[in-house]
């Protein structure tokens, strides 16, 4: 407003005439027509009261706001070097340095700004938008950044909630968690005794999935608790077709319960096309010699005992009891619904099991998992573990249901396919696998002498090679002479022993004097002082022709069984 000097006259342009009355009302109603020009190159507003303060252009070197409060504080297009302001909006504004040490700002949304340095020291920002934010005791509700690049971002003191962002480069997390946006693997843990852990990890070090590999080959430890499971020792007939009788072994490990004769032959054969049956070379072969219907308390199986040293770590009988997997290659000149079963040794525990056979003379793998049995009382010493049988004939009495436990003697499964029923009918098994866990890994092969040496664990004997037999032992009077057997293989227990005749006819066996003689009357030869490491052989009986202290050897007319050791289960 002007200052109005003594002497000055003007008039109102009405009646020429000006009294005070008029001049305050002029001075009361004055109203600009235009905006007003605030020009100050330097000093201080120290008090700013308006409804709206818009300036549009123009150049505040320093703008100082102490008290100043407004409603909507805009500046559209400027420049301010030093701007201390509570409330405001800036659209276009450039600023070298904006400090704002107390205060809150709602929305700061930096769209061409240009900072070279932006700092809050204190204060709440809801929604920000920075190219470069030094965060130091500042406390954001919501820190956005949907546009633009954060170079540094320093928190020195205060928390960063949730940072979602992409990053260009390397970012180490010194304290807390980090959780990468692309989603992983489940958490858990993977692998076994019969499987490793298979995992997927991208260009960033994601694990994007998980999963398990069976392990299949050079797996060390006794894997496969069934002993010659794939047919390669036949010591007793050497390949020779026999006819079973009850209770009596055919190749090594593999028996026969019948409760008729004369039903069924076996032999041991060489597999035509071994790459059809996983490259195994020797099968079992069963062939029905009637058709006989089965009566219902009948039964024809062929099993393999397991010794309790050997199937104790399963834990059968007790809360941890494992699962096991059989598997096998069978064919058979009949299709159906075969079965078969697990016993323990009291055969009061069963679990009859069952398979199918789709196409007549192919080989097939089969693969059947047992859960292991809580219940009942499993031999876990030399004796008798686990009784594993393959039906070829079972009545209804001895057969149940397949596919659980039972207090009961089940032999096979319900409505199994009878072997012996079809005259001429066949079956051929190789590759037979009983392990641990519930997914049959790849048979497992052992070295022909290591599977040997586990056979001869139970059945064991000595064939004379042009007439020798190996014992030398001493008379111990004219007529008496004794010699001791060692075994290759320590036995289960303590073995049945079984000896050639005693003559001086062929096939028999005697022994002889140091001159290479033996007795004109030759006595008897029994076996005395059995263990599992070997026994003594004792001959008695015979007329004068020994020497007392003398060597003495044991001597077979003829190529062929001396004697055989047996300590099947």
């Amino acid at each position: 407003m002007p200052n109005f000097t003594a002497g000055t006259s003007f008039t109102d342009g009405v009646t020429n005439d000006v009294t005070a009355a008029k001049l305050n009302a002029l001075v009361a109603d004055a109203v600009p027509t235009s905006s007003l020009a605030l020009a100050s190159t330097t000093g201080t507003i120290s008090n700013f009261t308006s409804s709206t303060a818009n300036i549009t252009l123009g150049t505040i070197p320093t703008l100082t706001a102490g008290t100043t409060t407004g409603t909507a504080g805009i500046f559209t297009s400027g420049t301010i070097t030093t701007a201390l302001i509570p409330t405001g909006t800036f659209g276009t504004t450039t600023s070298t340095a904006a400090t704002i040490t107390t205060g809150t700002i709602p929305t700061l949304t930096a769209g061409t700004t240009t900072s070279t340095a932006a700092t809050i020291t204190n204060g709440t920002i809801t929604t920000a938008l920075i190219p470069t934010l030094t965060a130091g005791t500042t406390t954001g509700t919501t820190g956005i950044f949907t546009s633009g690049t954060v170079t540094t971002l320093n928190s020195t003191t205060g928390t960063i909630g949730n940072l979602s962002t992409t990053l260009a480069g390397d970012f180490t997390i010194s304290q807390g968690t980090g959780t990468i946006g692309t989603t992983g693997a489940t958490l858990g843990t993977y692998g076994g005794s019969t499987s490793v852990p298979v995992l997927a990890i991208n260009a960033k070090g994601q694990v994007t999935s998980t999963g398990t590999a069976a392990i299949t080959s050079g797996l060390t430890g006794f894997r496969n608790r069934i002993i010659n499971g794939d047919m390669r020792i036949d010591a007793r007939n050497a390949g020779a077709v026999h006819t079973p009788i009850a209770n009596t072994y055919s190749i090594d490990r593999w028996n026969f319960q019948l409760a008729q004769a004369s039903k069924l032959t076996a032999q041991r054969k060489t597999v035509t096309n071994p790459q059809q049956a996983d490259n195994n070379t020797y099968l079992l072969n069963i062939t029905s010699t009637s058709a006989y219907s089965v009566t219902s308390s009948d039964y024809f199986l062929l099993g393999q005992f397991i010794e309790g040293f050997n199937s104790a770590d399963l834990g059968w009988g007790t809360s941890g009891a494992k699962s096991i997997t059989i598997s096998f290659w069978v064919y058979s000149s009949l299709t159906g619904t075969f079965g078969g079963s697990v016993q323990n040794s009291a055969i009061a525990r069963s679990y009859p099991f069952s398979y199918t056979i789709s196409s007549a003379s192919t080989w097939e793998k089969k693969t059947i998992t047992i859960a292991g049995d809580t219940s009942g009382t499993w031999v876990t010493d030399n004796g008798l573990g686990i009784r594993l049988y393959f039906g070829l004939g079972a009545g209804s009495t001895v057969s149940g249901t397949a596919g659980s436990w039972a207090s009961a003697n089940y032999l096979s499964a319900t409505g199994a396919v009878s072997v012996v029923g079809t005259n001429g009918a066949t079956f051929d098994i190789t590759g037979v696998q009983l392990e641990a866990g519930s997914t049959a890994t790849d048979f497992e092969r052992r070295p022909i002498g290591t599977e040997l040496a586990l056979c001869q664990r139970y059945y064991q004997k000595r064939i004379s090679d042009a007439y020798a037999t190996g014992v030398v032992g001493q008379a111990y009077s004219t007529a008496a002479a004794y010699g001791s057997v060692s075994f290759t293989q320590e036995m289960r227990a303590s073995p049945n022993i079984g000896l050639a005749s005693t003559g001086s006819a062929l096939n028999t066996i005697s022994f002889m004097s140091s001159a290479a003689t033996h007795p004109a009357t030759i006595g008897t030869i029994v076996a005395a002082n059995i263990g599992v490491n070997g026994f003594q052989l004792t001959a008695t009986g015979y007329t004068s022709g020994f020497t007392a202290g003398n060597a003495s050897v044991l001597y077979r007319y003829g190529s062929g069984e001396v004697w055989n050791a047996s300590a099947e289960l």
